[in-house]
């Protein structure tokens, strides 16, 4: 196995560490504070966009820094699993980074279905617009009702009804509804429960004007609203949609989740090594400059045991991460579940350590918005749910074990 970067994704990382370089993280904050000022209210309806993120996406995609993550020549750079890992770390770096060059969640994964599992028409309606950056989507899975770690429970149905699809049932957890420009949802319910119950489920694309679509709330994630992106709690009350925003056919959900959700646990985790580094790196300077009782901070209480931990954890993980992608990309998907559910677990697992030290290192500005390590905290957090928490996938992983055995 060989996970040096290619010379076509050197290049691409170069390309894209200098623009974040020149023109995202020396206005970082000022675009946090301007997100600030505009989206203190809870209603979602009046959130906006910071006005420098807009100019900052049209000069990435004009710098070709667009669209990294789909491994398609004509409609992005072709990059596979493996070539793109990096380049998703240098990303991660920064909160704001992801949209600025259309490689944001939960919009990327949305694409790839689309991509992968849309037909012609739907990709035409729906792709193109989230390729040009036209338009945001959101991803309907997870219920309040039932526990959600075990996707089988859906209880949201869809019902066909001549030329129509019928949905009804509540979502909540859904990222990035907020966002002025969120326009879809993929909506996955319970279609057919006489099937076995991995073939009972389906996704249906759900332009969010539909009547019987309602936002109920957004939800604060460790005490944050996430402006203007959010996780909104919804309600599909007889929705109708024409059949053709099924995607790939009826009980079909699952086998398309499957698709989904490999790459995408790499660009996740690949994200989250990257705010590791950058907390490592600012708990390290952080250290270096402030001195207390005679001497510099990264020389008191254990601290340099710290950073060397830190480093240790970090460049396990990446290792870790670039085998699954590795494998993703020569074995595929299915073949590489073990490597998969590990990351999963390892990395979120290990930005929270990391951003905790430094977190600790900037003493009371490090739980403030003054710097981002708070929030990459946050992000570790989260991320030990989202896409299923640690334990179902250590679960996966134990039983993929046990099968050798058996």
């Amino acid at each position: 196995m060989n996970f040096e970067a290619s010379a076509k994704s050197q290049d691409y990382l170069a390309r894209l560490k200098a623009f974040m370089d020149e023109h995202v993280l020396p206005i970082e904050q000022d675009i946090f504070d301007e997100n600030s000022r505009l989206n203190e209210s809870p209603d979602w309806r009046t959130w906006q966009v910071p006005s420098q993120i807009q100019p900052l996406k049209e000069k990435a995609r004009q710098a070709g820094l667009w669209n990294l993550f789909l491994p398609d020549t004509e409609l992005a750079q072709g990059l596979t699993c493996l070539e793109y890992a990096p380049l998703a770390e240098q990303t991660g770096r920064s909160l704001i980074a992801p949209e600025i060059f259309n490689c944001n969640a939960p919009d990327t994964g949305n694409m790839e279905v689309l991509y992968h599992f849309g037909n012609e028409a739907q990709k035409k309606q729906w792709l193109t617009p989230l390729l040009n950056g036209e338009i945001r989507s959101v991803f309907a899975m997870t219920e309040p009702d039932v526990a959600s770690s075990d996707a089988t429970n859906m209880e949201a149905t869809i019902e066909a009804s001549g030329d129509e699809l019928i949905l009804n049932g509540k979502k909540w957890w859904t990222t990035g509804l907020g966002h002025p420009n969120a326009k879809i949802a993929i909506f996955m319910g319970l279609s057919n429960p006489e099937n076995d119950k991995h073939s009972q489920h389906s996704m249906v694309i759900v332009p969010l004007d539909t009547p019987g679509v309602s936002i109920k709330r957004m939800l604060t994630a460790c005490g944050e609203y996430d402006a203007p992106y959010g996780h909104g709690e919804m309600e599909f009350t007889n929705v109708r949609v024409p059949k053709e925003n099924l995607i790939m056919g009826l009980g079909k959900g699952f086998a398309i989740a499957q698709g989904r959700l490999g790459p995408g646990r790499i660009h996740h985790c690949m994200r989250a090594i990257g705010a590791a580094e950058r907390s490592l790196e600012l708990m390290i300077k952080r250290g270096l400059s402030r001195t207390a009782f005679g001497k510099p901070l990264i020389k008191l209480g254990g601290n340099l045991e710290r950073v060397a931990k830190a480093r240790m954890a970090i460049d396990q993980a990446r290792l870790l991460t670039l085998h699954a992608a590795w494998k993703i990309d020569t074995a595929g998907v299915k073949h590489a579940m073990t490597e998969i559910s590990s990351i999963k677990v390892v990395v979120p697992n290990m930005l929270q350590q990391v951003s905790d030290m430094a977190i600790q290192m900037f003493g009371g500005a490090g739980v403030s918005g003054d710097h981002p390590v708070a929030s990459f905290n946050a992000m570790g957090r989260i991320l030990r749910l989202a896409d299923g928490p640690d334990e179902v996938h250590m679960g996966m992983v134990s039983r993929l074990e046990l099968r050798k055995y058996l």
